[in-house]
């Protein structure tokens, strides 16, 4: 529908602003004010202005800059009962004194961090591809050593042979008995308190020389027994000696 050009009597007389005044009054007041009267008034009220609110910013002046992107994902999490939470579809491990505990998960491009009052308490490498669950023996294993017979059904249990030397010698200590559960847990508890290559060299030697392996052979070699201090008994000094030597000096 095409409209036609509005006619003198339906035109209005003049176009109100929204300060009750015409748009015909205020295009002369501004062109007589600020352009052909007084010029200088125009500049003096904006200066004015300017000094009103001095280098303060004006409020939302701001509202529009956008806050920086954070290059992470943040989870909440509870820590569960073997000591693992899951982020992002996948499985990982922490310290066990967090175990029902609510900590929170910082997932970056790369790495993983766990945060639990603020404090960072775990970082590890972001899984990815097929992987889905990372598993450090030295955050279940001291669970795992007070329920040995929980390590046969533990989910988790190929991610507890750090090195191909302690899977060889798990396999040898299954040949050997019922215990080889608790002995390996035992082995690894000791690997965990200790010195983990130390361990896995006397695992390694163990394994060479063909010598029966436990956890008392193991221990034995990573940690071998202090050595017997001797017992030296000192008697009181003799002090009539010494005066002796004074008296002797002087004569």
């Amino acid at each position: 529908m095409k409209l036609g050009p509005i006619s003198a009597a339906t035109r209005p007389k003049a176009i109100m602003m929204r300060n009750g005044t015409t748009w015909a009054s205020a295009h002369r007041l501004n062109t007589t004010s600020c352009y052909t009267t007084a010029p200088m008034a125009c500049h003096a009220g904006a200066r004015a202005r300017v000094d009103e609110f001095g280098d303060e910013p004006r409020p939302g002046a701001d509202a529009g800059v956008a806050a920086p992107v954070p290059d992470y994902s943040t989870y909440a999490a509870r820590v569960r009962r073997w000591s693992t939470v899951r982020v992002g579809g996948r499985t990982y491990s922490v310290p066990s004194r967090l175990i029902g505990h609510l900590v929170e998960i910082r997932q970056h491009p790369d790495v993983v961090e766990v945060l639990y009052r603020g404090r960072t308490v775990e970082t590890m490498p972001r899984l990815r591809g097929d992987c889905d669950a990372r598993i450090d023996y030295r955050h279940v294993i001291w669970s795992l050593v007070r329920k040995p017979g929980a390590f046969a059904r533990y989910r988790y249990r190929e991610e507890l042979f750090p090195t191909l030397t302690f899977r060889r010698a798990y396999d040898l200590l299954r040949t050997r008995g019922e215990r080889a559960d608790v002995e390996y847990l035992r082995i690894l508890h000791l690997a965990a308190s200790t010195m983990e290559q130390q361990v896995e060299a006397a695992l390694d030697a163990l394994l060479s020389d063909g010598t029966p392996l436990d956890f008392e052979a193991v221990r034995a070699l990573v940690s071998p027994a202090a050595p017997v201090v001797p017992h030296v008994a000192i008697p009181a000094p003799d002090l009539f000696a010494y005066d002796r030597l004074l008296v002797g000096g002087a004569s």
